[in-house]
Formats: structure tokens, C-alpha cells, sequence
């Protein structure tokens, strides 16, 4: 198979994996496993996932100044990332949830412009404003779900998500070029283990294991095996064949796929105001990344 077809194909299937994840993850929470101690498990398992796989590598050295840039990393990418994503998420709706993860090109252009000074044009400026309107527009009226949860605060704990793994993309960028993948992400997850123990023993302690149902550790494996080893492994070998911008295109999948399937298993439903704040955040998205590609020719 061509290489370039092969990559694509890698790609798709870890974005049809991250969609797929709003629901999946979502059936587990709270009443199964509560968002701390399920972020627990992930990053415990992907943790024990890489290291192993780091054993039939070969070794790489890290430079000591550079283990506080990959705890600084962790904790924007691992540990406030996946603390905000999990809560939020299980106190919002999936839908909601995959269209304000769709911001993150948006954070990533903002903490450029700020860290590293990078140039934010007309065009960009007004691609930021736009997309920050929508996601607004969905943090301030989306509608309280039925069971009484929040998704006012819900989707605004995803946005900090979004905005953390973005500022983290920008942190880590120098590291992944520097360390092979597997090394890098064995230690950005081991130090992330740090972040959320605290957080997610004592939720840990309170999960009744032997009533969860078959199907629920058949999503928990998922998450961990999948969403959290699989999609990154995927997205890496993607990244070696193709154009960062042709890989970064893929995100606007993901509330498409995570939508159908919401719809399919009824866990979410549309509404005007989930549909005017996702034309809004596409438009902006758009802006931004369209003006990025032009700058790089």
C-alpha cells in the first residue's frame, strides 16, 4: 500500500477513535466511575503501555534541563488536560463536548503569539474573535441537561481543556524533535501520574469494581488501550509521512463523527444553539488555520 494512503488510513482511524471516545467515555461516568479516578486508570494503564514498549526501543537519554520542560508539558497536557476533559465532560453532552475541543487550534495560535512572538494577522485576529464568540455562545447557553447536571460548566471546563492541550502542543514542540516519540510520552505520562494521583485515589477507592458490567470495562479498555496508546501511535506515524497541516485537518472531524454516533446511540441531541456555536467555531477555525497554510508556502 502506498505510504501516503497508509498514513491517511492511520489518521482516520485515530480520529474515528476520538470521536468515538465523547460517547464511550461519557457511558462510564459518574455513575460507574467518577472523571478523577477514570483519569486515574487511563493514565495509570497508558503509563504502564508506553514504558513497556520503551523497553524494545532504543534507549534515549534525557538532558537534565530538559525534565522540568516535559513536567511543565505534563502538567498542561496530562494532568489539566485531562482533569478538565473528564469533568466537563461528564457533566456536558458529547456533542457540546467535541466542538469546543475543536478550539485548540485557536489556543495554539494565542500562546504562540505570546510565548513565541509569533505574528498574528488581520485574517487571524479575526478568525480568534469569531471562534471565541461561538464558544461562548455554547458555554453561556447551552441548555442543563435533563439529570440536572451542568453544561454551562461543563463546556467551560472542555474549553480549558482545549486551551491547556494547546498551550502544551506549544511547549512540547522542541522536545518531540528532539526525543523519540516513545521516550518522550514514557515520561510526559509518568510525570502526568503525579498530577492526577492526588486527584483521583480517593475516587479510586470508592469504585464498586465488582458491579461494573462487562460493557463498561470493554469502554474503560478502550479509553486506556485506544484513545490514549493507539490514536497517538497512529497520529505519530501520520505526522512522518504527511504535512503537519494536512494531519491538523482531521480535528474537524471529530465533532462530525462524535455527533453521528451520539445521535445513533441517543445519548445527545441537537438544538439551534449547539449548531449556530459550531458554524461559528468552524468559521473561526477556519480563518485561522487558512492564513497559517498561506504564511508557510
Amino acid at each position: 500500500m502506498n505510504k501516503r494512503i497508509l498514513a491517511l488510513f492511520a489518521v482516520s482511524i485515530a480520529t474515528l477513535i476520538y470521536g468515538l471516545t465523547f460517547t464511550i467515555a461519557k457511558d462510564v461516568m459518574p455513575n460507574y466511575l467518577k472523571p478523577y479516578a477514570f483519569i486515574l486508570v487511563r493514565v495509570i494503564g497508558a503509563t504502564t503501555i508506553f514504558w513497556t514498549l520503551g523497553l524494545f526501543i532504543k534507549q534515549q537519554k534525557i538532558e537534565k534541563e530538559d525534565y522540568k520542560k516535559i513536567l511543565l508539558a505534563s502538567f498542561f497536557g496530562i494532568g489539566l488536560n485531562m482533569l478538565t476533559f473528564f469533568k466537563g465532560l461528564s457533566i456536558t453532552t458529547p456533542i457540546s463536548a467535541s466542538v469546543m475541543m475543536v478550539t485548540s487550534p485557536i489556543m495554539v495560535l494565542i500562546f504562540s503569539s505570546i510565548l513565541i512572538r509569533k505574528r498574528i494577522g488581520k485574517q487571524r485576529i479575526l478568525g480568534v474573535f469569531i471562534g471565541l464568540i461561538g464558544t461562548i455562545l455554547l458555554i453561556t447557553y447551552s441548555n442543563t441537561s435533563s439529570e440536572g447536571t451542568n453544561n454551562n460548566f461543563g463546556n467551560f471546563l472542555v474549553f480549558v481543556n482545549a486551551a491547556s492541550y494547546g498551550l502544551y502542543l506549544v511547549l512540547a514542540k522542541d522536545l518531540i524533535v528532539k526525543y523519540n516519540p516513545i521516550v518522550f510520552v514514557k515520561w510526559l505520562y509518568l510525570f502526568g501520574s503525579i498530577f492526577v494521583i492526588p486527584f483521583g485515589y480517593s475516587e479510586l477507592l470508592e469504585v464498586s469494581w465488582q458491579e461494573i458490567p462487562t460493557n463498561i470495562y470493554w469502554n474503560i479498555g478502550f479509553v486506556v488501550i485506544f484513545t490514549s496508546c493507539v490514536t497517538y501511535l497512529f497520529n505519530l506515524y501520520g505526522l512522518s509521512k504527511l504535512k503537519p497541516t494536512t494531519v491538523s485537518v482531521f480535528i474537524y472531524l471529530q465533532p462530525v463523527i462524535a455527533t453521528i454516533y451520539a445521535l445513533i446511540v441517543g445519548s445527545d441531541s441537537l438544538n439551534t444553539v449547539k449548531i449556530s456555536a459550531t458554524i461559528l467555531i468552524f468559521i473561526g477555525v477556519y480563518l485561522v488555520t487558512k492564513q497559517v497554510e498561506k504564511s508557510t508556502k
